[in-house]
């Protein structure tokens, strides 16, 4: 297997890919204005297993377009929305959030949770504008800093994994240069991190390593996967997930 694939298989069979919970896709969902009158149209960019995206079909009247760029995701989705009787609110599509087929003010909601940063922050919001109404609302969560000031450890370890690391009043900017307001913003706590994601993470390493016959580059991925872990374990005040909500203007 290649480390993608056994990254994927690591990550199967979870209720997230990334740090969240329900009650914070709720919580960013309760700053949206949305109509009642008909069904809206949502895309959930990068939506793995779906975790958030069974919340959203649960709690608005919407059809929702699951996108992801890994088949074995999708299947999990596509199982939980049968079971949770969401089938006709929910549609899975596999692609790659650089080149999404869809039309120009499709929809009125589009939400990515920790998934974003694939694509970059600044080049993810300028091009799903496109695809969202004048009026809709674009949600999504991205690392972080919530500290002006970092130990250098930390810093280091972010700007090489992901440079588009910020605080959260330059992102704040960067959405409204490109043609949003903003209508609510908070970070994730540590329990979206601990609870929800890194302690179900490490409770499958064992058994990730010994169906993958304990080769050298499973140990790897578990191994990076520690490194984060420790990490946040250990500067946990200085960074998070920031989920920004912002309405696209006229």
């Amino acid at each position: 297997m290649t480390e993608i694939e056994l990254i994927i298989d690591l990550h199967k069979n979870s209720e997230r890919q990334g740090p969240g919970s329900v009650e914070e896709t709720l919580k960013a969902l309760g700053f949206l204005n949305l109509p009642t009158d008909r069904k809206l149209n949502v895309a959930d960019i990068g939506c793995g297993s779906g975790g958030q995206t069974i919340t959203l079909a649960q709690n608005i009247n919407v059809h929702i377009k699951a996108i992801d760029l890994f088949a074995e995701f999708l299947d999990e989705l596509n199982e939980k929305t049968q079971k949770s009787g969401l089938a006709e609110n929910i549609t899975t599509l596999k692609a790659s959030m650089e080149d999404l087929p869809f039309n120009n003010q499709e929809f009125d909601i589009i939400w990515s949770e920790g998934a974003i940063y694939n694509i970059g922050f600044e080049d993810g919001i300028k091009q799903w504008k496109d695809y969202l109404k004048i009026g809709g609302y674009l949600a999504v969560s991205e690392i972080t800093w919530i500290t002006n000031s970092r130990p250098k450890e930390l810093e280091e370890f972010w700007t090489q994994e992901y440079p588009e690391i910020d605080l959260a009043s330059n992102k704040i900017n960067l959405l409204e240069n490109n043609g949003y307001t903003l209508v609510g913003y908070f970070y994730l706590i540590p329990d979206s991190w601990i609870e929800n994601y890194y302690n179900p993470l490490k409770a499958r390493f064992e058994a990730f390593l010994e169906r993958n016959n304990n080769s050298a580059l499973a140990r790897k991925v578990v191994e990076e996967h520690k490194v984060e872990i420790d990490l946040y374990l250990k500067y946990k005040d200085y960074y998070s997930y920031g989920f920004y909500v912002a309405r696209r203007n006229d």
